[in-house]
């Protein structure tokens, strides 16, 4: 497979369509006129992946529009991206590296994974029975407390891909919690890990510091703090009374998520408990690797199984279907369509489930580090727009503060809405199913958007006729609904893997590597050069451009000492 990426824009699907859009544009783009014309346009345009029923209907597409796209796909070679990065191939240009997230839930079943002589499958099974004999330990109660007393609480430290992942799950899945419970820090704020451990007892506490290289600035200086603080509060106890009784406080109260064996040694950590995974797993791609070890010991091992193998009902599913029917690449082509022949520069995500209230922040780390690029993998420019701001909130409470926007705002915005169609909390009011009614709404919200309401509708209301253009909603707004039959570990999954191969569809169309991130560095490289100026260091404030200096100065004449 050649390193060299395709160009989109000169590829004759691209031209043609340029000219649907256009055809289309003439026609009339109308969905309500699209049903009417087509009754069974739902039943053709809704699809099964796994769990998921995702309904395609409601999006400003036409069956050629699918015709084409998929026509696209077969040009820029998607496919055989797909073999590519199941097999192991080095698609992560920049890095020289493979792409093997997928391998860290490959079922029992399927044959080893042997890449660059390595047998994945059998180091990620090791792994994987290695934090789960530690969660296990701490769930029985045989990992105790320096004082031998059980583990009630995990705090896990971590940024990024170690924290949203984690912090996301724990919270999707928190009908599935067992008696230890769980915090996250992430922030080098220090009010954050200030409200983490407010209240917490040190001797019940157990911290995961989560850094592949040990180094990361956020996650060292939270956990060096969580160090002091445990060690005062025992000191003050009296447990610790010596360099002894310290570093055995350190090494019952702390393990890690890294393969920095030195350094986790080093911080005072008992190597054997360090949990590591590759470099062929990009931090936000990781929950289902050993930073996953939060989860583990407060869902249990069993739970975290079925979460695995929620990914894996995906993943066979995206490798093995044809285009025409494959979920994640007809949603990741449907996107290209918005975002380079809409002119779409925003994605809403909309999950009808409170539990789910981070799954948005989760995939704006997923989808915009990975696709906010604007060089190809082969180092030439881009030739089209790329990327998309991913954000959302819950329904209903979306629905009392953006949906305005969504309805009757100037920009087009796709949204895909997620439901179940079982509660985590049956509960009724008075007659009325609690669940019914936020189904209602999500059910509703879709067909508004679509469909609106004309200007006849509203008069035959009774409405005065100067209020009639305010209460006019023009329709066709695209969006997707994705329904399953629960929230559970397996679903969860399933929809995180579905997130991740849109997102590489996208980026193989657009010739870009989704699996690198070099724009998050220079912002860290400089904020170290900072530090020193922010303490008074003349030779560092000389560096510093003159908004930053000012900024400096006034921080240095405000900061109460």
């Amino acid at each position: 497979m050649t390193s060299s990426a395709q160009d989109p824009s000169v590829l004759p699907a691209w031209g043609a369509l340029r000219d649907h859009i256009a055809t289309l544009a003439t026609q009339g783009i109308d969905l309500r006129t699209w049903f009417a014309a087509a009754p069974q346009r739902a039943d053709e345009l809704t699809f099964q992946a796994g769990d998921l029923r995702v309904d395609l209907s409601k999006n400003l597409i036409q069956p050629e529009t699918l015709e084409l796209l998929r026509q696209l796909a077969v040009e820029v070679d998607l496919p055989g991206r797909i073999e590519a990065m199941f097999r192991g191939d080095h698609i992560n240009i920049t890095e020289d590296r493979a792409v093997l997230h997928t391998a860290l839930r490959r079922t029992a079943a399927e044959p080893d994974l042997i890449v660059d002589g390595v047998n994945v499958s059998h180091q990620v099974a090791q792994e994987l029975q290695h934090f789960f004999d530690f969660a296990d330990e701490v769930r029985s109660g045989r990992h105790v407390g320096v004082t031998g007393r059980p583990i009630e609480t995990v705090v896990n430290i971590g940024i990024g891909g170690s924290d949203l992942g984690p912090a996301m799950v724990y919270q999707a899945l928190s009908s599935r919690q067992g008696p230890i419970k769980a915090r996250f820090v992430s922030n080098v704020d220090p009010s954050d890990i200030g409200d983490t451990i407010a209240g917490l007892d040190p001797e019940t506490t157990l911290f995961i510091v989560a850094s592949k290289t040990f180094t990361t600035l956020e996650t060292m200086t939270n956990a060096r703090l969580a160090r002091s603080w445990l060690l005062e509060l025992m000191g003050a106890r009296g447990i610790v009374h010596s360099a002894q009784t310290a570093a055995d406080a350190v090494a019952k109260h702390f393990v890690a998520v890294s393969t920095a064996k030195d350094k986790v040694a080093e911080f005072g950590i008992d190597p054997n408990n360090a949990f590591g995974f590759w470099d062929w797993v990009g931090g936000r791609y990781s929950v289902d690797s050993a930073i996953g070890t939060v989860l583990a010991i407060t869902l249990g091992p069993d739970a975290f199984r079925e979460f695995l193998n929620g990914f894996a009902a995906m993943d066979h599913h995206f490798h093995q279907t044809p285009l025409e029917r494959n979920v994640p690449a007809l949603m990741g082509l449907i996107n290209i369509w918005y975002v380079d022949f809409w002119d779409a520069r925003t994605h809403a995500v909309l999950p009808y489930a409170q539990h789910l209230s981070r799954f948005p922040a989760y995939l704006q780390q997923l989808t915009m580090e990975s696709n906010g690029k604007s060089v190809r993998w082969d180092g030439a420019p881009v030739t089209v727009p790329t990327g998309e701001v991913f954000w959302g909130e819950p329904g209903t409470n979306g629905q009392h503060a953006f949906y305005q926007l969504l309805h009757q705002g100037t920009q087009l915005i796709p949204a895909d809405f997620i439901a179940f169609a079982n509660p985590e909390v049956p509960l009724q009011d008075g007659g009325q199913d609690m669940h019914e009614l936020l189904l209602a709404n999500f059910i509703a919200q879709t067909s508004a958007l679509a469909f609106g309401k004309t200007a006849d509708e509203v008069r035959a209301e009774g409405v005065a006729e100067e209020l009639v253009p305010a209460k006019v909603f023009s329709g066709n707004r695209p969006s997707t609904s994705i329904m399953a039959p629960e929230l559970s570990p397996s679903t969860l999954g399933q929809l995180i893997a579905l997130y991740e191969h849109i997102t590489f569809v996208q980026g193989v169309v657009w010739g870009i590597d989704s699996f690198d991130q070099w724009g998050v560095e220079l912002g860290k490289v400089l904020a170290s050069q900072v530090v020193p100026a922010l303490q008074g260091d003349q030779a560092a404030l000389t560096q510093l451009d003159a908004s930053a200096l000012g900024m400096v100065k006034y921080y240095q004449s405000t900061r109460r000492h």
